[in-house]
């Protein structure tokens, strides 16, 4: 049996969305004349109750540019030490929107109550001025770590008692929402931005939206097409995301008790250390003893399961839309399997 557990990117279209593809009524988007692409936009808009959406072909494409359009060139973006912004988008936040980052170290990749006014700088000639404070919800690198609203509310109300805007990294928001309940909306009036994407546990092959008020995400459109962004006839892919948010989010909660399934019994093997705790689809665990995450790595994949190394005794796993349940049966089979 062969078992993705690299990332969630791994989706493929169901048989349902490829048909919802090939049924796309298209246009050219950069003159917004895509129907899909505008079906889509209005529809995650409304979703969170913001005035606009703008279809991107990546997360860190919408989440550079929100930075772009929330800053200006010698300013500084507040955000955890493990946000994907810092962490995964290649330091491009420095070469397109000439900003430094000022890092907060959290816990689990969330930042604490108090941590954001203290790291609000004083106006000072040679200091970088503080303009925009950014959260992930889910953190990658947490371990999938959750902000419940409240404690989102609180970060954004000390950024705005200091002049900052506010960005929500909301790739996996989904597999949030569907452990905690709370609405999209209620997350688009906490917020001047969001991104999700539609290319992780929802399924889709290609995209993500930032969304927000509609003077800024004409903005955002005109930098999207000036870095190469602009697509054409991408109705074919809307439309996959269309679908996606129609169709998929509520099964998001099959990925995250699924993940939860492979860190019980992990935290039963003596050969790991130690798991972190897996609130959503990623479960990331800690190898005992000298034992290497490169070794592992290649007895799973001796067996036909694959995962990524997040350390050199640490190890990720990630559930997702092409995971099914027999499938995990099979990987806790094997992790018991290798107990010896």
């Amino acid at each position: 049996m062969q078992v993705n557990l690299t990332s969630d990117t791994a989706t493929r279209p169901t048989p349902e969305m490829l048909q919802a593809m090939f049924a796309a009524t298209v246009g050219d988007d950069v003159f917004r004349q895509d129907p899909t692409v505008n079906t889509l936009e209005e529809f995650a808009a409304n979703l969170f109750g913001m005035e606009a959406a703008l279809f991107c072909p990546s997360g860190t494409m919408t989440n550079q540019l929100a930075i772009k359009c929330h800053t200006q060139a010698l300013d500084e973006v507040i955000c955890e030490e493990k946000s994907h912004i810092f962490q995964y988008e290649g330091g491009v936040y420095s070469m397109i929107s000439s900003v430094s980052l000022n890092l907060i170290q959290g816990e689990r990749g969330k930042i604490l109550p108090g941590q954001v006014a203290a790291a609000v700088k004083p106006r000072y000639d040679w200091l970088p001025i503080s303009r925009l404070l950014v959260l992930e919800n889910t953190c990658n690198k947490g371990g999938g770590s959750i902000y419940r609203l409240p404690e989102a509310r609180e970060l954004v109300k000390e950024a705005r008692e200091h002049g900052l805007a506010a960005h929500l990294d909301g790739a996996r928001l989904f597999n949030a929402l569907v452990e905690t309940g709370e609405s999209p909306a209620d997350w688009g009036a906490t917020f001047d931005t969001i991104s999700i994407c539609l290319s992780k546990g929802l399924g889709a092959p290609v995209g993500s939206l930032l969304l927000g008020p509609q003077e800024l995400i004409d903005r955002a459109r005109r930098y999207r097409k000036v870095i190469g962004g602009g697509m054409r006839q991408a109705g074919y892919l809307a439309a996959a995301g269309h679908f996606a948010l129609q169709h998929h989010v509520d099964r998001l909660a099959e990925d995250n008790a699924r993940a939860r399934r492979l860190a019980a019994t992990l935290e039963r093997m003596p050969y790991v250390k130690a798991v972190e705790r897996a609130e959503t689809n990623i479960c990331i665990f800690h190898l005992a003893g000298d034992r290497q995450a490169s070794d592992f790595l290649d007895q799973l994949a001796e067996r036909g399961i694959q995962a990524v190394p997040f350390g050199p005794q640490t190890v990720r796993f990630t559930t997702h839309l092409d995971v099914t349940e027999p499938m995990i049966d099979y990987v806790l089979e094997t992790l018991t399997s290798l107990e010896d």
